[in-house]
């Protein structure tokens, strides 16, 4: 469970972007960035409508501009402060970031077995490891907590969700590992225990 020393919320909100015409592509995004699709503007916006009336006064945002984009559609609908973190940015992807898993297995060979070896603690060149990106996550749900008026939602993406939605669920690198981030799903996790909106 989340110590008691770090201002974290007890109930938090979480929602990954919109879809992006990369996701599409199935291109790795990491820190880099794509447009928002008609699809992800229209997930947004539902996200929205099942956000609403649930007391959410501030959206903490990745400052990366897809999530920014999901951000400001929420923000607008629900009346309430958008503020970025920095460290709610997606995992580094470094060297591959952009990149499809088939362009990567052409330049990179033997890369994705050397990641499927210790798939938590594997850095991607240039960029950081799921271990790196966890430490990173506890610190933008203290950044969340502190800056937050009244119940927050945080605004992510798909890596460096699972490890937000680890921490606050006091889960080991396998059950962060095991977890899915998809587009259009509210999690809502109050007091260590996730439910889906």
């Amino acid at each position: 469970m989340i110590p008691q020393d770090r201002h974290v919320p007890e109930r938090v909100f979480l929602v990954r972007h919109g879809q992006t015409t990369w996701n599409l592509e199935h291109r790795l995004q990491g820190q880099l960035d794509s447009p928002l699709t008609a699809d992800g503007i229209a997930q947004a916006s539902s996200m929205a409508d099942r956000l609403a009336g649930l007391g959410i006064r501030t959206v903490c945002s990745s400052p990366l501009g897809r999530a920014l984009r999901t951000s400001v559609i929420i923000a607008e609908r629900l009346g309430a402060d958008l503020i970025e973190v920095p460290e709610l940015a997606e995992v580094h992807h470094g060297v591959l970031a952009g990149m499809t898993w088939e362009e990567i297995d052409a330049a990179y060979p033997g890369i994705r077995e050397e990641r499927a070896s210790n798939r938590y603690g594997w850095a991607f060149p240039g960029g950081e490891s799921y271990a790196q990106a966890r430490a990173r996550a506890r610190r933008a749900l203290s950044s969340c907590g502190w800056a937050a008026t009244g119940l927050p939602l945080l605004v992510s993406h798909e890596m460096i969700g699972r490890m937000l939605r680890a921490e606050l669920r006091g889960l080991d690198a396998p059950g962060a590992l095991a977890l899915r981030h998809p587009h259009q799903v509210v999690f809502e996790i109050d007091h260590g225990i996730e439910t889906m909106r």
